[in-house]
């Protein structure tokens, strides 16, 4: 019986010595079964002779879409109805949580020209830059809420875009956000 003892004790220190993990060596590691290990592949801008142009990178099909880059919705991704006219009113429902969401996001990417306020007197202006438009312009006023959709996503004059900054939805809440500093009384 002691034999066995000290058999068992024997093999199960081989194995635990044999099964050290973050242990580095220079040998390659064992693959019992290769599967998916060892893939033929090309490498970005290589050259491919299989294809006709000899290209190893390929062009995506037609109709391609990245996974969560669908932009099926025109008229809340930008602000246009079939024709390409900036919409009217907001695809997206203004409620006090949209409005929220919308004083937070001005608050971070807007205020540093148009301040707080909406009045075009930001900390830049304060540096010398040339003053925004204020808000409470009739002319901003009566545009459709596309047309602010399109200028936060696009830029105007010396505006820079914030398309790539903002999300969409932020954006349709930053325009419900700045319909509401439209309608602050006693300008």
């Amino acid at each position: 019986m002691s034999q066995i003892k000290i058999y068992i004790f024997a093999v199960s220190i081989l194995l635990m010595t044999g099964c050290q993990r973050g242990q580095y060596s220079s040998k390659p590691p064992v693959h019992p079964v290769h599967d998916m290990d060892h893939q033929p592949k090309y490498k970005t801008q290589s050259a491919n002779t299989f294809f006709a142009d000899k290209a190893a990178m390929r062009m995506p099909a037609s109709g391609t879409v990245a996974a969560g880059q669908l932009r099926a919705d025109e008229a809340f991704y930008a602000g246009m109805d079939a024709t390409g006219k900036p919409l009217p009113t907001s695809p997206v429902a203004s409620s006090a949580a949209l409005v929220e969401v919308g004083k937070a996001r001005y608050s971070i990417y807007c205020t540093p020209c148009h301040s707080p306020l909406g009045d075009g007197q930001g900390a830049i202006v304060k540096r010398g830059f040339i003053p925004p438009p204020v808000f409470w312009e009739e002319r901003l006023r009566t545009s459709g809420d596309g047309y602010l959709f399109g200028v936060i996503g696009n830029g105007i004059r010396n505006m820079p875009a914030h398309g790539y900054l903002v999300p969409a939805a932020d954006r349709w809440a930053i325009v419900a956000y700045v319909r509401t500093l439209q309608e602050i009384p006693a300008r």
